[in-house]
């Protein structure tokens, strides 16, 4: 069965990087978007296996979507694995993304090899 793959980045070239490797990495179905009101349409019209959440976005930051996403009354909307993707990690600590429901962060610069491994881990 094809995974979907919600990516939330507004960098049109790393969206696109993103959608490319993990395109030939698997059969993920894609969808991308470039802001945080985006993020939330997304998730509430329809059911990903795995959200890959930049935290610094434009109308609603990744933090924000997070708390939205885990306060949704639709269980299998708000229990959808959510991976950070930050240049600012070193700015949070592990504690305070599990503390508004990001599973696992993935910093910037992105290591290709290992967002792969990320993805495939949570949507198995």
């Amino acid at each position: 069965m094809t995974k979907k793959v919600l990516i939330a980045e507004d960098s049109s070239v790393l969206q696109n990087l993103m959608k490319k490797i993990l395109g030939q990495a698997s059969t993920f179905e894609i969808t991308a978007v470039k802001n945080g009101l985006e993020v939330m349409k997304e998730v509430e019209k329809d059911n990903y296996d795995v959200l890959l959440l930049d935290i610094n976005m434009p109308k609603l930051n990744g933090i924000e979507c997070a708390k939205k996403i885990r306060a949704m009354d639709d269980a299998s909307k708000n229990q959808l694995p959510i991976v950070a993707i930050t240049g600012n990690a070193l700015n949070m600590s592990d504690e305070e993304f599990q503390e508004v429901g990001i599973n696992e962060f993935v910093p910037k610069p992105i290591n290709f090899d290992s967002l792969v491994a990320t993805v495939t881990k949570w949507v198995s």
